[in-house]
């Protein structure tokens, strides 16, 4: 049994994998960390994680595997891992949820698809058929997309809108713009790879991105706990 754990900008998503698939999967506040243990059914024989959170998440996590005496295995960036071949300028430069992604879209689909996790930051990353990542993009997220109009400007609100095609209010404006943004930064990098790329879309905005894509798309809940699930297998 292993425990998949992607800690992420805003919050620790838990895994726990048999080997063929999902007992559990959940999220915590990381004010909520020490609770994680008592969320799993059963205990886990080794721990695969990744860490955008930074030092204080990656130690918290560190410790964590020390107090129950499991083995602990980091996923970062390489030049290639599980069928994916990383087309970065310095392939460790990639953050590790990046990376755990692309692993996952490689195991759930053999072709050519676009990668976009809708979270904090939102990242749209190309993966060809051979399993080469092509490169990617990295914009705000939805939420600071909005967020930065309110802070940053005299007149604009927090906006508690909705999307259309045509917004005619400026709550409706603001937050179809963040959307319609994000949709085509979509968009532009699938067409780089062609008429059959699928886009598989994760992370906590990707419901309110899915219903207006003008792509063959498939939502996939926790993407990178995924990528965790099909390294770990390597290891």
């Amino acid at each position: 049994m292993i425990l998949c754990l992607d800690a992420g900008n805003s919050r620790l998503k838990y895994g726990l994998f048999d080997g063929t698939g999902w007992r559990i999967q959940g999220a915590l506040n990381y004010q909520a960390f020490d609770e994680l243990i008592a969320q799993l059914p059963e205990r886990p024989a080794r721990i695969a994680a990744c860490n955008v959170a930074g030092d204080a998440t990656r130690l918290r996590i560190g410790a964590l595997a020390g107090s129950l005496a499991l083995p602990l295995e980091w996923l970062t960036s390489s030049a290639a891992a599980c069928g994916v071949t990383n087309g970065y300028d310095n392939p460790r430069q990639l953050g590790a949820d990046r990376w755990a992604a692309l692993i996952a879209a490689r195991a759930l689909h053999a072709g050519p698809c676009v990668v976009a996790m809708a979270g904090t930051a939102t990242t749209i990353d190309a993966l060809d058929d051979k399993g080469v990542f092509r490169g990617g993009l990295i914009l705000p997220g939805l939420s600071l997309m909005r967020a930065a109009l309110a802070r940053n400007t005299a007149d604009l609100p927090h906006a508690a809108g909705h999307y259309w095609s045509q917004p005619t209010n400026t709550d409706d404006a603001i937050v179809s713009g963040a959307i319609h943004a994000t949709l085509g930064a979509i968009e532009r990098m699938s067409a780089t790879l062609g008429e059959d790329a699928l886009c598989l879309l994760s992370g906590g905005a990707a419901a309110e991105l899915a219903p207006h894509l003008n792509l063959p798309h498939r939502l996939i809940d926790n993407l990178v706990l995924e990528g965790l699930a099909a390294y770990s297998q390597t290891i």
